[in-house]
């Protein structure tokens, strides 16, 4: 694999994870539009290892309070993140769904469900949904007030992910706004709780590279370029787009999947013969 491939899906990748743009249909879309190879596997694993990195590193302390919340007992802190002493609870009650859609459907969603007019209808259909959620969202809780009821929502919202091209973070953002989180507080949510389901993704697909002998010597280098530099992107994207909810709505998020999808349908209308998605 070409080092500079390696940079451009690395890139991609740490923009579109947090984003709610959909890294899976970029990642499908964009080797098929400059002409590459499908990457496979083993750089797929490097591309989950670099976001897993990215928001570990970016929420690192948010995590050590979370923890030292759950299993030790004292005061309440006021820091932001950390006035909820339930919410390491809450994420890992909301992390069920989306574990159990991805063991029970992830040959379907990387064979069957891994087509332009899939991704084309989810990239329109999760648009509208992002743009439904601003509209109906009063934007009054931020993560102190988050309760299990908010949890399960936004869990369950997790599971429609695996299907390429709704978004992880647009889906779940979305759940969160309709649960009445502020843009910024289900932003936050849906990053911490993409946290366990990167982690466990990339650990069983790292498995099944050890089981088939491990990384080859020409896969060496791309696969530790696509993890830095997905690391790099993605906390790159996850600051800038926490700073942009604090002022922004989701507006450009809406047109830009709406736009996209219409581009993809397109695509696959006009070159039905050539759009093979990896």
């Amino acid at each position: 694999m070409p080092l500079y491939q390696a940079v451009v899906l690395a890139i991609v990748q740490g923009i579109t994870e947090f984003l709610p743009i959909s890294s899976t249909a970029h990642l499908a879309l964009v080797p098929w539009l400059m002409g590459w190879r499908d990457p496979g596997l083993t750089f797929d694993v490097a591309l989950h290892l670099g976001t897993l990195a990215a928001v570990l590193v970016y929420f690192a302390r948010t995590w050590i309070h979370l923890l030292s919340q759950a299993f030790v007992r004292r005061g309440r802190e006021k820091e932001n993140l950390c006035a909820n002493p339930r919410l390491l609870w809450f994420l890992v009650v909301a992390t069920i769904p989306g574990g159990l859609a991805g063991l029970a459907l992830e040959r379907y969603a990387e064979s069957s469900l891994r087509s332009p007019y899939v991704i084309a209808a989810t990239m329109i259909g999760v648009g509208i949904v992002l743009w439904w959620s601003e509209v109906k969202g009063s934007f009054q809780k931020d993560l102190d007030a988050v309760s299990l009821a908010d949890a399960a929502a936004i869990g369950a919202a997790q599971a429609f992910a695996v299907v390429p091209g709704v978004s992880r973070s647009g889906i779940t953002i979305a759940a969160g706004l309709f649960r009445n989180l502020e843009r910024a507080a289900a932003a936050q949510f849906s990053f911490l709780l993409a946290t366990p389901i990167i982690g466990g993704a990339a650990l069983k697909a790292a498995w099944n590279i050890h089981r088939g002998g491990g990384l080859t010597p020409g896969m060496r280098a791309p696969f530790a370029l696509g993890v830095l530099v997905s690391a790099v992107t993605g906390y790159a994207a996850i600051a800038f787009f926490l700073r942009y909810l604090q002022v922004k709505t989701l507006k450009f998020f809406v047109w830009y999947r709406i736009i996209c999808g219409i581009m993809i349908l397109a695509l696959a209308l006009f070159f039905r013969d050539s759009v093979m998605l990896p």
